[in-house]
């Protein structure tokens, strides 16, 4: 899967927004060919007002600084490889998605209760047949069907599909199948795409 670069383009106007310590208004509307594109300088009526939010990434590592995570990803390259393969995804989406949700680190555990190198909630494993959540191949396995059906659900829109994966696929609905206001899930969204691109670059 290859990103529109007009989705590209905007990804980076959004990052770099979010990275500013003042609050800001940020615009999104998706187009017909299902790109979604943010500014905070809405030029086309279609745009919509997202809500103000205090853009911190105090939380998050920084992409400049995620070279480590591609040295990282080689030990799980295989696992990936044929989560990838089996479920039709690119295997430079997966690697950036574990990047951004755990680091690469297997025995990850966030506040809400998301286990592993994809962060799979309790139900989510426990729809996807995950035993252990603590496996990296099981974790992968269930992550990437997770997403499959996520991006199925949301007719491959990329931006909806991470949006759903990090705040939940009711969210997104809920907000007129926009990217919901949130403030983690506004940085998730842009963070995972430019991972993305970055491996992207280096999957051979």
């Amino acid at each position: 899967m290859k990103l529109h670069a007009a989705l590209t383009a905007s990804v980076f106007t959004l990052a770099v927004l979010m990275a500013a310590p003042a609050l800001a208004t940020v615009y999104t509307f998706t187009d017909a060919s299902g790109v979604t594109h943010f500014t905070n300088v809405p030029s086309d009526p279609r745009y919509a007002g997202m809500a103000r939010v205090p853009y911190r990434l105090s939380a998050y590592k920084s992409v400049k600084t995620s070279s480590g995570y591609l040295t990282a990803s080689d030990r799980y390259a295989p696992l990936v490889q044929k989560a990838a393969r089996e479920h039709s995804l690119d295997q430079a989406l997966l690697q950036a998605m574990i990047a951004a949700e755990s680091g690469f680190d297997p025995r990850a555990v966030s506040p809400k209760g998301a286990v592993g190198l994809m962060q799979l909630m309790p139900e989510t494993a426990r729809r996807y047949g995950v035993r252990d959540r603590y496996d990296p191949a099981e974790n992968i396995q269930g992550g990437a069907k997770y997403l499959r059906d996520l991006m199925r659900k949301f007719n491959n829109d990329l931006s909806l599909t991470l949006a759903a994966y990090n705040a939940g696929e009711d969210a997104v609905i809920q907000h007129g199948n926009r990217i919901p206001p949130y403030r983690e899930t506004l940085q998730y969204v842009p963070r995972v795409l430019t991972l993305y691109r970055q491996y992207q670059r280096n999957v051979r």
